[in-house]
């Protein structure tokens, strides 16, 4: 049990040093991003720009008279319009 004993407490000494030495990666890291911000004069929209909106899903173009229930036409139709004329449920 002796060996057991050992090793776990060399296994925590090792994620201390783990520990230690990411910590000392990341300050590197950031010091070195830091350096490369101020000597190019850029801000943080240059480096972190704004995700793109996802497009809207379309204006709905047909209304179903019975519910209300639109669709834009864009993929699978719906059961309410699926198969039927829909000029008639075309939205002006």
């Amino acid at each position: 049990m002796s060996e057991y004993k050992n090793l776990l407490a060399r296994k925590a000494e090792l994620d201390a040093q783990i520990a230690q030495a990411h910590a000392e990666a990341k300050a590197e890291g950031i010091a070195a991003a830091r350096a490369l911000i101020q000597e190019h004069g850029l801000t943080a929209a240059d480096v972190f720009p704004a995700a793109k909106a996802k497009g809207s899903v379309g204006a709905p173009k047909y209304r179903d008279p019975a519910t209300g229930a639109t669709w834009t036409g864009r993929g699978k139709p719906p059961n309410w319009i699926n198969g039927k004329d829909r000029s008639s449920m075309l939205i002006a």
